[in-house]
């Protein structure tokens, strides 16, 4: 369970930091490196650091002599007190689930480690097993409840742990905490040919992450996918190779909101014809003063949510949004906007 204190980092945000306060049992304000705090759903947050009560510390662990891969853990969420409702879609009735391994520096694919996350783009919640094979032996890497369209960074691994996963198995449960379409229980072996670790081309652009990453289908529009098998010779060849150019592969989504929702792009590109003899700054006070327009012309609308654009980049532009969101719109509701639907660098304000 988070608490005052503890350092958790955002699920589907970039950023982190100190939970300083709750706003309410579902709300807490997380105080990031800039020294903002900055609202944030409890179920967005995961966990990094436990702080002692009775030392106000981080609490200290052992360390063995051989490390153990680093897992962030994901509280189980408790009905009784989160009444969690998902944002469902059409096709998010067909189940939609990846694994993705995202290198934590590309640069290096020799010797980088990679985050894996597990993607659940479907309506459905799913309890889920994953397991690594060996000698047909399993052992569970991960496991527990992944909420609807939502990704899940379960561990990270290093180039001696890739072998373990040369094969493994994954179980998956459906369900909803209302009346749903019922879906049979999956329990599957894959195998992922680490020979695309290797190879650059083989991580790339998707709808999930801002990032190049490496996207295995588990399930897709209910249907189970399966890996090729792996090729000794083929892994030692590409392992010798030097690194090749990427082949950037865009899966073309044009985002729709949803009927209510108002859209706002506040990339300059799209508000201005050019912006030649403007200066960073003037640019960003020009973004602002249509962020602060259209909260002016919405002011009476109660319950209109707005999606503001604002794009990743240095993110010097949703920094100074929040900033403004605490200040002058501090009874607004503010969170993330949906990752499957706009990807990263978007701001949803409800007006309240």
């Amino acid at each position: 369970m988070i608490k005052v204190g503890d350092r958790v980092r955002f699920l589907n945000a970039v950023g982190g930091g100190i939970v300083r306060s709750f706003q309410s049992k579902d709300i807490v304000l997380v105080e990031e490196d800039d020294g903002f705090e900055t609202p944030m759903q409890v179920r967005e947050c995961v966990l990094i650091e436990i702080i002692s009560r009775e030392t106000n510390l981080p609490e200290i662990k052992v360390q063995t002599s051989t490390p153990a891969p680093i897992i962030i853990r994901q509280e189980p969420v408790e009905e009784e007190e989160y009444d969690y409702e998902a944002d469902e879609t059409p096709e998010g009735e067909n189940l939609t689930v990846f694994l993705a391994f995202v290198p934590q520096d590309i640069k290096v694919l020799q010797t980088t480690s990679y985050d894996a996350y597990l993607v659940n783009d479907s309506n459905y919640f799913l309890h889920y097993n994953i397991a690594t094979i060996s000698l047909e032996e399993a052992k569970s890497q991960h496991n527990g409840t992944i909420e609807p369209n939502t990704k899940f960074l379960f561990t990270s691994i290093n180039k001696d742990q890739l072998n373990d996963w040369e094969k493994f198995s994954i179980q998956l449960l459906a369900f909803k905490k209302k009346t749903y379409a019922p879906k049979p229980a999956i329990d599957i072996e894959l195998k992922i040919n680490p020979v695309k670790f290797y190879k650059l081309h083989s991580f790339t652009e998707n709808d999930y992450f801002s990032r190049l990453a490496l996207m295995i289908e588990v399930v897709k529009g209910d249907s189970i996918a399966y890996e090729t098998s792996i090729n000794p010779s083929e892994l030692k060849d590409a392992m010798n190779q030097n690194m090749e150019t990427p082949r950037r592969s865009r899966i073309g989504k044009n985002p729709q909101p949803s009927t209510g929702i108002l859209e706002i792009d506040l990339h300059i590109t799209e508000l201005l014809d050019t912006t030649a003899g403007m200066s960073n700054t003037e640019m960003l006070q020009y973004q602002l003063e249509k962020f602060n327009a259209v909260l002016a012309e919405n002011k009476n609308k109660k319950g209109q949510k707005i999606v503001f654009i604002h794009g990743k980049g240095e993110g010097v532009l949703r920094t100074e949004i929040l900033k403004q969101l605490k200040t002058k719109y501090s009874t607004y509701y503010v969170q993330d906007a949906s990752f499957r639907e706009y990807g990263f660098g978007a701001t949803m304000v409800t007006i309240k």
